[in-house]
């Protein structure tokens, strides 16, 4: 979090996590032209090149859409996340890199503007096999441009949290033309059972992960909770479910399910809502940090007893009554309004601070 608005907000974490990106980056390029120029019959450095930076920007493709339902089923992978759009602005630089070079290869020594001999050059659109997989490039390149000039907190703000959610989901949208773009191009020229073996497993590991990480959430809104007790008190689980300064995410509720993150702090418990105010990350999933209530997504945080964001920032969320009976842990399934004080429950034995 940031009282004002920042080009980057860089912090030591980011910067290790950038520098390391670069580096891999830098390897993975030096190795693919290394090996290209090793071979019995090797291309030209340009060819190599624009290979080299064509597949790293697919290599980091995967990844910033595998981070996502990876880290919700290993929490260990949360840093990663908490970085995500640093790696996918270095996405699309890769991947224009990769559209430049091809688009002077190819279209840049016509009198034709080379941009204009891409769109036009072709338009065998009812063909599969002829069909113009370089204008399936440009467009998922323009997504990726997109995304990038949008990451900024700016534009999240101003186009609210919504919109920009809704916009940065064209990532699947840009995933598959670039997909089909190799499939198309590439793949039909070199015909290499590795390269094709390799395109289709990267495909079927971002489906299956999506799968798992979506029948996880399904499950977890779907475990049964007892029903309210006469106060409308609703049991969901024991204090030692919980660890120390973390949550237990759970869904009470009649047919509009809510999540409540219940977090255990300091000998107390408080109960809140799981969505976080910023970018809608999941609450439940951050831990108590210098007393108050961190997002893993980017770091936004809330005090655990009103909701309330410390000032000078004004975010908040909704707060729920909790009580604790002996070891079991019970909450009341109506919100509060956002930013309501609520005392914490305090947990018999503990000291609470």
């Amino acid at each position: 979090m940031s009282v004002t608005y920042t080009w980057v907000g860089w912090n030591r974490h980011k910067k290790v996590y950038d520098g390391v990106v670069l580096s891999a980056v830098a390897v993975y390029l030096g190795v693919c032209v290394g090996i290209g120029l090793a071979a019995d019959e090797p291309a030209s450095v340009e060819t190599l090149l624009m290979r080299a930076f064509g597949t790293g920007a697919m290599v980091l493709l995967h990844i910033v859409l595998w981070i996502g339902p990876a880290a919700r089923l290993s929490p260990a992978l949360l840093p990663l996340l908490y970085n995500r759009r640093h790696l996918g602005v270095m996405t699309f630089g890769v991947g224009l890199i990769h559209g430049v070079l091809a688009l002077l290869r190819y279209h840049g020594f016509g009198n034709v503007n080379p941009l204009l001999s891409l769109l036009a050059g072709n338009t065998n659109y009812g063909s599969l096999g002829g069909f113009p997989f370089e204008v399936l490039g440009l467009g998922g390149l323009l997504v990726l441009f997109l995304m990038a000039a949008t990451s900024h907190d700016f534009w999240l703000k101003n186009l609210s949290p919504m919109v920009w959610k809704w916009l940065h989901m064209l990532v699947y949208a840009a995933y598959a033309m670039l997909v089909m773009h190799v499939v198309l191009g590439f793949l039909q020229s070199e015909r290499s059972p590795v390269l094709a073996g390799l395109v289709s497993a990267g495909a079927v590991v971002t489906v299956c992960l999506h799968l798992l990480a979506g029948r996880r959430e399904v499950r977890r809104d779907g475990a049964t909770v007892a029903g309210p007790d006469a106060d409308g008190f609703v049991d969901v689980c024991g204090v030692d479910d919980i660890a120390e300064n973390r949550a237990r995410v759970v869904c009470v509720g009649g047919d509009e399910r809510e999540r409540i993150a219940v977090f255990r702090y300091d000998g107390k418990v408080s109960a809140v809502s799981n969505v976080c105010e910023h970018q809608g990350g999941p609450l439940g999933e951050g831990k108590v940090i210098e007393g108050c209530i961190t997002c893993p997504w980017h770091g936004y945080q809330y005090r655990p007893g009103d909701g309330c964001s410390p000032a000078p920032f004004t975010e908040r969320i909704a707060t729920y009554e909790v009580r604790v009976a002996g070891r079991r842990i019970r909450v009341n399934p109506r919100a509060n309004p956002k930013g309501t004080a609520v005392r914490p429950a305090l947990i018999e034995g503990e000291a609470n601070g």
